[in-house]
């Protein structure tokens, strides 16, 4: 054999073993008309505790508790990550990243995750770590800035008996940084 037949006979070898890319399927008229987004699933999640083994939630950030709640009973209703829970005969306690706490209690609260807040409502009284206590109709938790706002009937006294009143406030955890009204 020539060279000039053995090198004719490689290429087409050679294009045998090397062939074209498959061509794309025609589209169909189904694969062509857009799809409707998927609604989210709406979840309904009740829980009850006793009185040994409440209804326990935390939320940790960098490895720090920034509150901790404890309720007789709940129920959490919307799309995963965009939940609204609402538990009865609530004890949360709040800390700063100072290591200042308060400890609130309150007939119920309300964690919403899409406005970020834990809400204390229907009569609120707390103690802070330092000894100070507060009183009010409503407590909201602002988890993005840690800051404390109050308002209906408020009271707060210090250790050696100093008593504030109003019908707002905004403060931090500890209470050291208040502002009334």
């Amino acid at each position: 054999m020539s060279r000039a037949r053995v090198a004719a006979l490689g290429f087409v070898l050679l294009a045998g073993c090397n062939p074209q890319a498959p061509k794309a399927p025609s589209a169909s008229p189904s694969a062509a008309a857009p799809r409707a987004k998927a609604t989210p699933v709406v979840l309904r999640i009740r829980g009850k505790g006793t009185a040994e083994r409440p209804v326990h939630v935390f939320q940790e950030v960098h490895n720090r508790v920034d509150y901790d709640l404890l309720a007789s009973s709940f129920e959490s209703k919307g799309p995963q990550g965009s939940m609204r829970s609402v538990f009865q005969d609530a004890r949360v306690t709040f800390r700063d990243r100072h290591g200042s706490t308060i400890a609130a209690t309150a007939p119920q609260a309300v964690i919403d995750q899409d406005a970020n807040t834990v809400t204390l409502l229907d009569g609120v009284h707390a103690r802070t770590s330092a000894g100070m206590t507060l009183q009010c109709t409503q407590l909201v938790y602002e988890r993005a800035t840690q800051m404390l706002h109050g308002s209906g009937d408020v009271v707060v006294t210090d250790p050696k008996g100093f008593r504030a009143t109003g019908s707002r406030f905004d403060s931090d955890i500890s209470l050291t940084h208040m502002r009334m009204q």
